[in-house]
Parts: structure tokens; C-alpha cells; sequence
């Protein structure tokens, strides 16, 4: 425990004490907000006022798609934060922690607690742009939500550890989780509904645990009683799997196994790497 929580503290000293990360890690959550918040509020709520009428009451389009931004954020953070791994083996530091008592799995967990926690400090920060875009989410949905976008942050941290564990180079690295990250935000509903996907889209879709994490969060955060039946359908809010709608509590426990599954493969990969 004592090497977990040297290894968490020191990724969490090195975010703090990165001033150009701190402020770069909001750079694309803020640009996703001005294009799609602004740019496509307009449309989006134009869209549902013809096609639902009334039943589409006072869809704020912003309020849809904020929870989507958080997610997304945390997404890139944990995956992104693995590349310290990398950098560690490059500056000779990974040699040095692998020939202290620490066990591997400690390394790799501690690694994931680090990122995970920077990934949910960012997330928690994006709070403080609620004000100022004119939102009125409720202060204990946001209590709420935080343990749960820190569940996902395991998960997805787990993600990039796996492939840090495995990629050798950096750029190497960047590359593929670029082509991962992009897709699994996209579809996931995070910015727009994708429940009306062609067929083998619609399986991506289903597989991918950013689309449950998106999920939960805009449930949480949203006051779904007070939107109609036909607003939920329409921003795709009611995931069906094998026709069967799934539940917030079925979201999570699936977001807590594939977070246990991933940080059981990479760790027994990370060992293996570093042996």
C-alpha cells in the first residue's frame, strides 16, 4: 500500500506542478463546447421542437451534451496519463521503482489510481463552467456523479496502461490510442444521440463502455422525470441491449467488471513487459 500511494502521489504532485498540462487539458473540452454547444444547440433544439412539438418542452441542447464533455475528458485523461509509463522507461525512472521491493502489480495499480484521480480532478474542475453556460444542474447530482466518474476513470486508465505495457515508443503510443480514443467518443453519445446507427455500427455502439459511462452520467445529472418519453427516445437515453432497456444500476456493474478486467490485463501484461 505504502508503494501504491508513492506512486499515486507522485503522478498527482506532477499534474499539479505541470501548469502548461493543467491548462492545455481543457483546451479540446472547451472547443468541443463552443462547437457543438454553440454551434449546434440551435439546430439540435430546432429538430426536436418540429419533430416532438410540445412533447419537446425545454430541451437545452447544452445541458444534453455537458455530461458528454465531462466523459469525454475523462476518457482522454486516462488513457493519455499512460504515457508517463512510456516516458518513465525512456528517463531510466521505471528502472529504478522495478528494482525496489515494489511489486509490479503495485506499480501498475498505483499508475492507474494516479491517473484516474487526475482524470476525475479535471472533470470536477469543468464543474466550474456550469455558470457560465447558463446550466442549472442540481448540486448533489454533481455530488453524485463524482464516485462514478471516478469508477470510470479506473476503467478507462486501465485502458492505456494496457497499452502502455505493450507499445514501446511514444509516438507509437499517441498514434494508437488516437485511433481508439476518437471512435469511442463519438460513438458513444456523448456530443449526439447514436440510436439510430446502421446495424454494425449499433454493435460498436453496444460494446463500447464510454457509451454506458455517458450514460449514467447524463441520468445523473439530468432531471430525466421531467423530460417526455419521446425526448428520452429521440437523445437516445434509453439503451436497449437484445431489446431489453438497461438500467443505471446495470451500467455501472458493467463499468465496474470491465474496469476489474481491464486492470487485471494490465497488470499481468505489465508484468510481463517489465520482467
Amino acid at each position: 500500500m505504502e508503494g501504491i500511494f508513492a506512486i499515486w502521489q507522485r503522478d498527482i504532485t506532477k499534474f499539479f506542478r505541470d501548469k502548461a498540462r493543467l491548462f492545455g487539458s481543457f483546451t479540446m473540452p472547451i472547443l468541443f463546447l463552443l462547437i457543438f454547444g454553440g454551434g449546434m444547440s440551435g439546430t439540435m433544439e430546432n429538430m426536436m421542437a418540429s419533430g416532438l412539438g410540445e412533447q419537446a418542452g425545454d430541451f437545452n441542447y447544452i445541458e444534453f451534451v455537458f455530461p458528454g464533455i465531462v466523459a469525454m475528458t475523462l476518457l482522454m485523461t486516462s488513457v493519455f496519463s499512460a504515457l508517463s509509463i512510456i516516458e518513465d522507461k525512456d528517463f531510466g525512472y521505471m528502472k529504478e521503482i522495478l528494482v525496489s521491493p515494489i511489486s509490479r502489480v503495485s506499480i501498475a495499480v498505483g499508475k492507474m489510481l494516479g491517473a484516474a484521480t487526475v482524470a476525475t480532478i479535471q472533470g470536477i474542475i469543468l464543474f466550474m463552467l456550469i455558470p457560465f453556460l447558463g446550466l442549472s444542474y442540481d448540486l448533489l447530482s454533481l455530488v453524485q456523479v463524482i464516485p462514478f466518474m471516478f469508477l470510470l476513470a479506473c476503467a478507462l486508465s486501465g485502458l492505456g496502461l494496457l497499452f502502455a505495457s505493450v507499445i514501446r515508443s511514444t509516438q507509437g503510443f499517441q498514434m494508437t490510442v488516437q485511433v481508439l480514443v476518437m471512435p469511442m467518443i463519438f460513438l458513444s453519445g456523448a456530443l449526439f444521440p447514436v440510436n439510430n446507427m446502421p446495424a454494425w455500427m449499433d454493435i460498436i455502439v453496444k460494446i463500447n463502455p464510454v457509451t454506458y459511462g455517458v450514460d449514467v452520467m447524463k441520468k445523473i445529472m439530468i432531471d430525466v422525470d421531467s423530460l417526455s418519453p419521446a425526448v428520452m427516445e429521440a437523445m437516445g437515453l434509453n439503451i436497449t441491449v437484445f431489446g431489453r432497456q438497461v438500467t443505471i444500476f446495470e451500467e455501472i456493474i458493467f463499468i465496474a467488471a470491465f474496469a476489474a478486467l481491464l486492470v487485471l490485463f494490465a497488470t499481468i501484461s505489465f508484468r510481463r513487459a517489465n520482467a
